[in-house]
């Protein structure tokens, strides 16, 4: 799909506040609600937009402990993978499951949880105990310096 200034400003927006009505939007990157409501159902339908969720306070929740781990695998077979992305996909405590190059580590998973102690529930008796794990190394999170959801759509 072919995005022009209006489309990258509808998205701009959006990723900002999307809870905006229809004519609040408009209103915002000056066109008129009937043609910014065909953009926003364009880009919805073209997959561009693939959702509309709410940010949640983890702190608030209880959940004031962030860990970055690094997970080596004992094989590299497309069906080990697949096994290991299956049952971290299922475990709430993981915020994002990375495939990465560069390191010693196969995954980095971000995952979140209360405290040490929750941690060391979710390390020994979860992420350990799926086949294939030899390793995990982690780093725990002191402060979030850049926390942003909000994709660059600027034109380049």
């Amino acid at each position: 799909m072919e995005i022009d200034r209006y489309d990258r400003h509808i998205l701009e927006v959006l990723q900002e506040n999307g809870r905006l009505s229809n004519q609040e939007l408009a209103d915002r990157i000056g066109l008129s609600p009937s043609p910014c409501l065909r953009r926003v159902r364009a880009l919805e339908e073209s997959g561009l937009i693939t959702g509309y969720r709410a940010l949640v306070d983890a702190r608030k929740l209880g959940l004031s402990l962030i860990a970055l781990l690094h997970i080596s695998m004992d094989r590299h077979t497309p069906e080990r993978f697949a096994n290991f992305e299956k049952k971290v996909a299922a475990l709430p405590e993981v915020l994002e499951c990375l495939l990465i190059t560069g390191q010693s580590a196969d995954y980095q998973l971000k995952v979140v949880v209360r405290d040490m102690d929750a941690y060391q529930e979710l390390l020994l008796n979860k992420v350990t105990r799926i086949e294939g794990v030899t390793g995990v190394h982690t780093s725990f999170v002191l402060r979030r310096v850049v926390d942003k959801t909000a994709l660059p759509v600027t034109a380049a």
